[in-house]
């Protein structure tokens, strides 16, 4: 008599399938050194999963907030792409950088260094809606190519400028210890999109000398605060089990889009959205007040279902977050 064999899973099958699941938002405190994508491939072996994404790479040498997106969260990540930023950068004045940071071969200024009023006098000039043009060393494309790699090659790319926007810019320590070279620390909550290297090379310019990104830590990004952010030892220590340790770091899926009004669904609406239909609530008093434009969060019992549109008097699921009976969710996008 033959006996049926047993197949056995190997430990990465087995590490897939304890990390089944982990949807949701893993807001990570970056250290100086490891790249963006660094974070975020650490995350993935960590989670034992390829779905994770990021909200807005930072440069090696900068630190904070880094936001990663896990599991379904994926989907959402567009949402928050757009979402302001707030840093903490050190402008080096004294000389102009390559890169416009201090990884960039450095050129003296000519002209005298500023000093500390000068510099907040400057400021004003460059809050709310400016026209910049972004760094040489930039990923901005130009002709198709990247503006770094024509750089690299010795070119000069042809950089346009761009409508960006400082909500926010101030002048928060100054430091004249070296005459030559004094230092300040600014506070800048800016739109996606604003570089902060930029910022610094033109502030360098407008009293006279040059200037450099010293140092930049992203303190904000969206909802998310560097004190909501977890070191990458906090990450390690909590996934040393498995990735179902990494759990209790994660934010709900719709973390950060508060913004977005909440409807809530009964079972059978949350059914008929996981099938991609529409609903209809309309006659709900419990609808938040304001106008029946733009995204929704629509809310089940266990959290969030989808965002939808409205279309009219009906609400149509744009992204589907639970599955139906017996089959994947249905998505319009």
């Amino acid at each position: 008599m033959t006996t049926p064999s047993t197949t056995r899973s190997s430990p990465e099958e087995a590490r897939r399938r304890r990390s089944a699941g982990l949807d949701g938002i893993l807001v990570v405190d970056k250290p100086a050194g490891p790249t963006s994508h660094d974070i975020v491939a650490l995350v993935r072996r960590l989670a034992a999963t390829r779905r994770v994404g990021h909200g807005g790479t930072l440069d090696p040498f900068a630190t904070g907030v880094l936001v990663l997106f896990l599991g379904k969260a994926t989907r959402l990540a567009e949402y928050h792409l757009k979402a302001p930023k707030r840093y903490r950068a050190t402008v080096c004045f004294g000389a102009s950088s390559a890169t416009d940071d201090l990884e960039g071969e450095l050129t003296p200024a000519e002209g005298p260094p500023p000093d500390r009023a000068a510099v907040e006098a400057a400021l004003d000039q460059f809050r709310g809606p400016i026209l910049q043009v972004p760094p040489t060393y930039s990923a901005v494309k130009v002709g198709g190519r990247r503006a770094y790699a024509v750089a690299r090659r010795g070119g000069e790319p042809a950089l346009e400028p761009r409508p960006v926007r400082i909500d926010l810019l101030e002048l928060v320590d100054w430091d004249a210890s070296d005459p030559a070279r004094p230092i300040a620390v600014l506070d800048v909550l800016c739109s996606a999109g604003m570089y902060v290297r930029a910022l610094a090379r033109d502030l360098g310019r407008a009293v006279g000398s040059a200037a450099y990104l010293g140092a930049l830590t992203r303190t904000g990004s969206g909802a998310f605060s560097l004190e909501m952010a977890h070191d990458l030892d906090a990450i390690r220590s909590a996934a040393a089990g498995g990735p179902e340790g990494l759990r209790d770091l994660l934010l709900p899926l719709d973390a950060g889009l508060e913004a977005m009004p909440p409807i809530p669904l009964t079972p059978a609406e949350v059914a008929a959205v996981a099938r991609g239909q529409f609903v209809r609530p309309l006659a709900r008093t419990s609808l938040p007040p304001g106008p029946r434009t733009g995204p929704v969060r629509l809310i089940g019992p266990d959290g969030l279902v989808a965002i939808a549109e409205w279309e009219g008097p009906r609400l149509v699921p744009h992204k589907v977050l639970v599955d139906p009976p017996g089959g994947p969710a249905r998505s319009r996008t």
